[in-house]
């Protein structure tokens, strides 16, 4: 009976918690498997790397580089359109 005077109660109920919720993500995980195969194949890829998307950010560089060329894009459209 010693060993329940080392173990604290706040450290037992944070442990439990924790194992708590990773159960809860893994059952999700599992559910959003299960839905992402009875769709088509494309959600299913879709839904295998989104979290990758989420891992890298875009860096500012090319951020910058698509908003240029999404202006060079208007002004082309416009140009045509004048003439």
């Amino acid at each position: 009976m010693e060993f329940l005077y080392v173990i604290d109660i706040s450290k037992a109920m944070y442990y439990g918690l924790l194992i708590a919720i990773i159960l809860m993500l893994f059952r999700a995980m599992f559910n959003l498997v299960l839905w992402g195969k009875r769709m088509p194949k494309g959600t299913f890829v879709f839904l295998a790397i989104f979290p990758l998307i989420s891992l890298f950010p875009i860096p500012g560089q090319e951020i910058k580089k698509l908003e240029r060329i999404k202006q060079e894009q208007i002004k082309n459209e416009d140009e045509s359109s004048e003439t």
